[in-house]
């Protein structure tokens, strides 16, 4: 799983569109399209902004210390209720 498949995963478990998302981050929802498929990076500040806006700091810790896609979702989701 890349970031951009995670980053879509916790946008969509925090049941936000990609327009809403994009609104909140004060971006184009293409640019939100484009990081989601991995056309597009992003620095640290939009990963922070992100992960905060849609509450899963605890999803990109894990992916951070490398802790893969699947059992990101296997493992730590359960337990936090997603």
């Amino acid at each position: 799983m890349n970031v951009g498949t995670l980053l879509r995963a916790c946008r969509e478990r925090a049941g936000l569109t990609q327009m809403q998302l994009a609104q909140k981050l004060h971006m184009e929802q293409s640019c939100i399209s484009r990081i989601e498929k991995g056309k597009q990076t992003i620095d640290a500040y939009i990963l922070q902004k992100w992960v905060t806006i849609t509450q899963s700091q605890e999803v990109a810790v894990a992916f951070l210390f490398g802790m893969d896609g699947i059992s990101i979702i296997q493992k730590i989701l359960p337990l936090i209720g997603g």
